[in-house]
């Protein structure tokens, strides 16, 4: 990986000698399984004698051709760079390579399905990876119109930018493509999809008059389970909220969405090319969670168009910018354009508990990050980059005004169309709209790192009146800033059984102390809730008696986004170590059968989990998990039939099951031999019922191999790892992780979920064997994998749930001894904080 970095000051310098017009990519997809041929034609100008380089990651270059002089490919190519010598004012650089598909969802992935040996493509390309698949000036700066000439077996379809043209017959039954240049554009937001894919096809009428296009895609096989003509629906309402909010029509001329095998991320907001993960394709029930969270990134894509695709970062230090606009853009249009209404709270559940997470950790950064080269972007695509951005963004909208913030952002879209920009002409634009000065907002809040902590206080009369009150803000030692915040106080009175808002104030928050002096005189509520309507980003605590009626009767808060509120609370308090983990296990396990909302329901048992078998004291962690699994079944069985609550107790039961009861139980719903009312056990969940089985030794190899049979697909693929690395014995977690170090052959989604269930170990201690091979690998994993599988394996294969001293001290002693380089070192600082977290939380529960 090394070799293939970019740094911030190499981009700089090339983008001051060179300046991008247009390529012309040649590609050849019909030469083996192996690698394509790639034919760039790029014509830039720059500074006449200059020198410099192109991007290109090949096996083989053939020719390069620069101004009609053939170039040596031995002296000027390394397979990763080319280098280019006394340029003129106007060039013209042709380089024939062979380029290299991949496996591992970066550049030109190849995919075998097992179900029809069909042969699917998709390109992956930020941050870097346009190269993979062609000779480029690889920095989003360097725009330029790109056109693609593919070819490709007959019965193909192939995508990309531009609309699909009819091929021409390429004889032997090939066929070629030539795409139509497309708008002045970024690199790594083009694409190429290609494959016999089945596809839908609608069409909308922008808001200037023009029909656009409309297309979405699966592979064959899964092509049954796509429900098109939904897509197509939300699609719509998007366009129109964001065609109507932003002021300009849709930027490109088509608009295709398409399910791609083996995706890393939720999404790519290629232009007019959008690729998903296909686990939005359902082929089996999902959680009302998983649908909203659909909506919500086909939205967040959509966002990109504009505010990343029309007008694009100058360098990656703005990525935020870039997937913050989207995330906080989407949840808005989430929530105002589509059924799904509760889309905030579903943002306080998910990623607000990310971002606050995230802001913790020893690896914080701010908002703005210094991003010195490639690999620092790859690892910023964290809870900064997308959650905590996204939150301060709704923060800076409280604080501007929403009608101000989207006149500004429709502005900033007209000045810079096709442009590239930095964060200062964004604000520009929204201080001349607002009329606010965003100097010191933007001092605070994007150049430092940290989140706040408010807390209310309350003095009251005899008649308990209010006769003083006051929101207090700390910050942690370590990130002592103070920052500005715009927020609501709710004040909530239990009536005929349930918690309801009567009172509301809001109001700017600065300072270590702000007195709120029209709330003295009010009578004190039952529950006074900081930060209500979660306009801020901050971690909240409540007061003392605020939170024993929480405690008891968190289920009755009217409100799903307060009842997100007071959860996270509970949570954060429990991961600071200030309550026990027993507390939060018994808060959630008697408040959480009436929760409505089904991300806060998946985000709470997800923590339910974590507190259970890893921050409870460890003499009571295996009892603790025990009785979270006993009281989940039982839930599940008192649940609504066929609710979304039934499903998701049925779920965490499996995941959290250990006793022979509990297995038992879980083979005889799996077999069929019990059942509950409302509940399918349809392929992925069977899937889950056997993981759990294999996980507590009550079944192994042969039924995984059975399983397998029955479902030879990719998602079958996956779960079978999954199952193999869940085996709970030395051997089988040793099986695990030869598969995964000892080859360098496995697909990125095998590798990821061979370490999901490497990790799932009721045991702890079969992991301790581990951590001295973890470490012994670092460097090499590091030096010899791409990006992404490096990624899965120092995260997926750390031996996490010992979350005990001897992994604490032997991560410490790796990082003492390896300065370098950082971004391997920030995952494993990342790792580290997670078990100094669970420690300090065990010693906090122990004295319970």
């Amino acid at each position: 990986m090394p070799g293939e970095n970019l740094t911030r000051i190499e981009a700089q310098e090339r983008a001051s000698l060179v300046r991008t017009h247009a390529y012309d990519v040649v590609l050849d997809l019909t030469t083996g399984p192996e690698t394509f041929r790639s034919t760039t034609t790029v014509r830039f100008s720059a500074t006449e004698g200059a020198s410099t380089f192109i991007d290109a990651i090949t096996r083989t270059v053939h020719s390069v051709v620069l101004n009609g002089v053939e170039l040596d490919p031995a002296q000027v190519a390394d397979g990763v760079r080319i280098r280019l010598d006394g340029l003129q004012a106007e060039n013209e650089l042709t380089v024939d390579a062979d380029a290299i598909y991949t496996n591992t969802g970066e550049g030109l992935h190849r995919f075998v399905d097992p179900v029809d040996g069909e042969v699917y493509l998709y390109s992956q390309f930020e941050v870097p990876d346009s190269r993979r698949m062609f000779a480029v000036f690889e920095q989003p700066d360097l725009k330029a119109a790109f056109s693609f000439t593919v070819t490709a077996p007959e019965n193909w379809a192939v995508v990309s930018n531009s609309p699909t043209p009819e091929p021409v017959s390429a004889g032997e039954g090939k066929k070629t493509w030539t795409f139509a240049p497309t708008s002045v554009i970024s690199s790594y937001i083009t694409a190429l999809i290609a494959g016999p894919y089945d596809s839908v096809h609608s069409e909308l009428t922008s808001s200037d008059g023009r029909t656009i296009p409309l297309g979405v895609y699966a592979r064959k096989s899964l092509a049954g389970f796509l429900d098109a003509d939904y897509i197509f629906e939300k699609t719509r309402e998007g366009f129109a909220f964001y065609e109507e909010r932003f002021d300009v029509p849709y930027p490109f001329e088509k608009y295709d969405q398409l399910f791609v095998p083996e995706f890393n991320a939720g999404a790519m907001e290629n232009a007019g090319a959008v690729t998903f993960t296909e686990t939005y394709v359902f082929r089996s029930k999902v959680t009302d969670a998983i649908k909203e969270r659909r909506v919500v990134t086909i939205l967040h894509e959509l966002a990109h168009m504009w505010f990343g695709d029309l007008v694009t970062m100058k360098w990656w230090n703005d990525l935020w910018l870039n997937e913050s606009f989207a995330e906080y853009a989407s949840t808005l249009a989430t929530a105002e354009a589509t059924e799904w209404h509760e889309a905030w709270t579903t943002f306080a559940a998910m990623e607000k508990s990310w971002a606050y997470k995230q802001d913790q950790l020893p690896s914080t950064h701010p908002i703005v990050a210094t991003i010195n080269d490639l690999e620092d972007v790859q690892v910023n695509f964290d809870g900064i980059t997308y959650a905590k951005g996204a939150s301060v963004l709704k923060q800076l909208v409280a604080w501007v005004g929403q009608d101000d913030f989207l006149a500004g952002v429709s502005n900033y879209f007209k000045k810079h169309a096709h442009g590239n920009t930095e964060l200062r002409d964004l604000l520009v634009e929204l201080e001349a709209t607002s009329g606010r000065d965003l100097t010191d907002w933007s001092a605070k809040w994007l150049e430092t790192a940290g989140v706040n902590t408010l807390r209310p206080e309350i003095e009251v009369d005899a008649d308990g009146v209010i006769t003083s009150f006051a929101v207090l803000q700390t910050a942690a030692a370590d990130y002592p800033t103070i920052r500005p915040h715009r927020l609501a106080i709710g004040f909530y009175e239990l009536r005929d059984g349930v918690l309801v808002r009567d009172h509301r104030v809001e109001l700017d928050v600065d300072g270590e102390r702000t007195e709120v002096a029209e709330l003295v005189g009010r009578a004190r509520p039952a529950l006074v809730l900081l930060n209500d309507d979660d306009l801020a980003y901050a971690k909240i605590r409540l007061d003392d008696a605020s939170l024993a009626v929480a405690i008891e009767h968190l289920g009755e808060i009217e409100s799903p986004l307060a009842r997100s509120l007071v959860w996270g609370a509970a949570w954060d308090a429990t991961r600071d170590a200030e309550s026990s983990a027993s507390d939060y296990v018994r808060l959630v396990l008697g408040n959480i059968a009436t929760e409505t909302e089904s991300t806060t329901l998946r985000t709470t048992l997800n923590q339910l989990g974590l507190a259970a078998g890893s921050y409870v004291a460890p003499e009571r962690q295996k009892e603790t998990v025990q009785t979270v699994a006993t009281a989940l079944w039982e839930l599940a069985k008192q649940a609504e039939a066929g609710s979304d609550a039934q499903f998701q107790f049925v779920k965490f039961f499996a995941a959290y099951a250990s006793t022979d009861e509990h297995l038992a139980e879980i083979a005889a719903l799996r077999d069929g031999s019990q059942s509950l009312d409302g509940l399918t056990v349809d392929t992925d969940l069977g899937w889950e019922l056997l993981i759990a089985l294999v996980a507590g030794g009550a079944a192994g190899a042969a039924e995984i191999d059975a399983a397998l049979e029955a479902d030879n697909t990719a998602n079958g693929g996956q779960f079978a790892a999954q199952a193999r690395a869940s085996i709970p014995t030395a051997a089988g977690k040793q099986a695990a992780w030869d598969s995964v170090f000892g080859s360098d052959d496995l697909p990125n989604t095998i590798v990821r979920f061979t370490g999901i269930g490497f990790q799932r170990a009721a045991d702890h201690e079969v992991l301790a064997g581990f951590v001295a091979p973890y470490f012994a690998a670092l460097q090499d994993v590091w030096a010899s994998r791409s990006y992404k599988i490096a990624e899965y394996l120092v995260a997926g294969m750390y031996p996490a749930p010992l979350a005990n001293a001897e992994l604490r001290d032997a991560t410490r002693t790796w990082l003492d001894a390896n300065p370098e380089p950082a971004a391997l070192r920030r995952l494993v600082v990342e790792n580290l904080a997670g078990v100094e977290r669970a420690l300090a939380a065990q010693e906090r529960d122990a004295k319970a």
